[in-house]
């Protein structure tokens, strides 16, 4: 069974509508990108199509939860990322406290739904919220905590920790 569906918050990024043009005249369709998560580490993006704002909204609610994934989360992420999707380019850098996230709509909603706080990001290339939001969460599954490169390197903490900057090596 899955999680319980009040364990998830989630956050509508766009709305649009989109048109189908047929013999008789045009069809009309809303779709929906939705943000969902836990606010510790769980964070997916969904995206929904019907005829009505609701269902469309419901829809990619629903995509979004079966589409989470697992991230390494804490106040500020632990080092400098960059990724693509698409023609979407994010790269996001540690903050420090109190500097809040520092982004767009997509690319903010996937770091509060994750649990981040502090984050200076930029977007380059394309700003489709959807590629943005996927582009974010490919850099967010690229972080590494220091006891995982610690445990895949053999070595203790403190042997990061006794050589001062420990970004560089990670």
């Amino acid at each position: 069974m899955g999680p319980p569906q009040d364990e998830f918050a989630d956050q509508v990024i766009q709305i649009k509508r989109v048109t189908k043009v047929v013999k008789g005249g045009k069809r009309f369709k809303l779709s929906a990108t939705v943000v969902v998560g836990d606010g510790n580490g769980r964070v997916g993006v969904g995206h929904g199509k019907a005829n009505e704002v609701a269902l469309a909204v419901a829809k990619g609610r629903e995509h979004a939860r079966k589409s989470l994934h697992k991230i390494a989360n804490g106040r500020t992420i632990p080092h400098e990322t960059q990724a693509r999707f698409s023609a979407a380019n994010v790269i996001i850098k540690p903050a420090s406290p109190g500097t809040g996230l520092v982004a767009t709509l997509p690319v903010r909603s996937v770091l509060r739904m994750a649990g981040f706080k502090d984050a200076l990001t930029k977007s380059l290339g394309s700003h489709t919220p959807f590629n943005l939001a996927m582009a974010t969460i490919h850099a967010l599954k690229k972080l590494r905590r220091l006891d995982e490169v610690a445990r895949l390197r053999n070595k203790p903490i403190s042997y990061f920790m006794e050589r001062g900057n420990a970004e560089e090596d990670a």
